[in-house]
């Protein structure tokens, strides 16, 4: 394989990332039952990773539930969820 197929290869895997990455996002941000709007989401070869910061618990194993629908998701990773302990309404302004 030449280097520019190589490249052009990585090229299209990233670009497939981002889409799906996207297209999780968009799914989050339209759950009805949580907020998810300071949820980042990134996608390397099929491992979602969400970072950010949530209200509660079951809004991780939701995002996680998510995420891990979405065909080409072999794994999702959400250790860089935190919980914002004091909610949306009492947190710190970020």
């Amino acid at each position: 394989m030449s280097t520019a197929t190589a490249r052009a290869a990585i090229a299209r895997q990233r670009a497939a990332e981002d889409t799906v990455a996207s297209y999780i996002t968009a799914q989050l941000n339209a759950d009805p039952m949580y907020y998810y709007r300071h949820v980042n989401v990134r996608v390397d070869q099929g491992t979602v990773i969400l970072t950010g910061y949530v209200w509660d618990t079951p809004s991780i194993y939701r995002a996680r539930q998510i995420a891990g629908e979405v065909p080409g998701v072999t794994r999702v990773v959400t250790s860089g969820l935190e919980l914002e302990i004091n909610g949306p309404n009492y947190g710190p302004a970020r």
